[in-house]
């Protein structure tokens, strides 16, 4: 008998209304049931088949971090085409996603300490439309560049993003080139950017800053792409091979530099941390 069929019997005898509800969640990668103590345990990764659950900006940051201390809240969205959809304005988009998340933006930045190296992190968040990246995500983003160049502090920014903010047309589109500027900076000075690919990652944030690392890490199976898979096979007019677009065929194909498992992403950076901080201090010497 399975730890699940186990657990099935004993709750038999128990009246439904006595068992809490949103206790459980089913695995997207296998289909089982699991329980979502059991989960937080595991990094919200599932024990059977190693799927990796999205999860908020704000979990993300524990995992990545000792110290956090959020920077550029006030930065917000504006609404520059008045836009309107079919059944909500922007606005109302916009308003639901801050009440959805407890996020101002789609991109949560800050100034933090891993194993006592510091630099600065920025997680997005797919909960806030779809982790777009609009003209607020775009000067955020840039903010914490500027601290980093600043600083001299590393920047390591997690993706999880569906790509450019449709509702702010061009001014969206420009994020793009102005995100990769400021990486020119940073390349210039040699302050190190370490991206982190997670699903999914995808548009204008892989055909930008996303794909501009020093060090380019990806989660297992996350999805990364610029256009879907059924665009491109219809526009090339070919078969794709399997698991394209998935980390494991980009990491054959030299496009990330190492697919992490979230238990592993922790000492992954401390590594990386520091290494750059070794670097630098004998670059100074130097």
């Amino acid at each position: 008998m399975t730890w699940l069929e186990k657990t099935r019997e004993k709750l038999k005898g128990v009246p439904k209304r006595d068992l809490p509800g949103g206790l459980w969640v089913k695995c997207d990668g296998c289909s089982e049931i699991l329980y979502k103590k059991e989960l937080e345990k595991t990094l919200w990764t599932c024990p059977s088949c190693n799927h990796h659950f999205r999860v908020p900006a704000m979990t993300f940051v524990k995992m990545l971090s000792d110290e956090f201390a959020e920077v550029d809240r006030e930065v917000i969205s504006a609404d520059p085409l008045n836009f309107r959809g079919s059944a909500k304005t922007y606005k109302d988009q916009v308003r639901q996603a801050r009440a959805k998340t407890g996020l101002n933006e789609a991109l949560l930045t800050g100034e933090a300490k891993l194993e006592g190296q510091p630099y600065w992190l920025g997680v997005m968040d797919f909960g806030f439309m779809g982790g777009s990246m609009g003209s607020a995500v775009g000067e955020k983003f840039a903010r914490l560049g500027e601290r980093a160049l600043t600083t001299r502090r590393p920047l390591i920014v997690s993706s999880q993003s569906g790509g450019a903010r449709m509702q702010e047309g061009v001014l969206s589109l420009m994020q793009l080139a102005r995100a990769c500027v400021r990486l020119a900076e940073l390349e210039e000075a040699g302050v190190p950017f370490i991206s982190i690919m997670t699903h999914p990652t995808t548009g204008g944030t892989t055909a930008s800053f996303a794909s501009l690392g020093d060090v380019i890490l990806a989660e297992p199976q996350a999805l990364i792409g610029f256009a879907g898979a059924r665009v491109i096979a219809q526009t090339i007019r070919q078969e794709l091979p399997p698991g394209f677009q998935r980390a494991e065929f980009l990491l054959e194909h030299g496009m990330v530099d190492r697919v992490v498992h979230r238990k592993d992403l922790r000492a992954t950076l401390s590594f990386l941390l520091r290494f750059y901080a070794a670097r630098d201090r004998g670059s100074r010497g130097a």
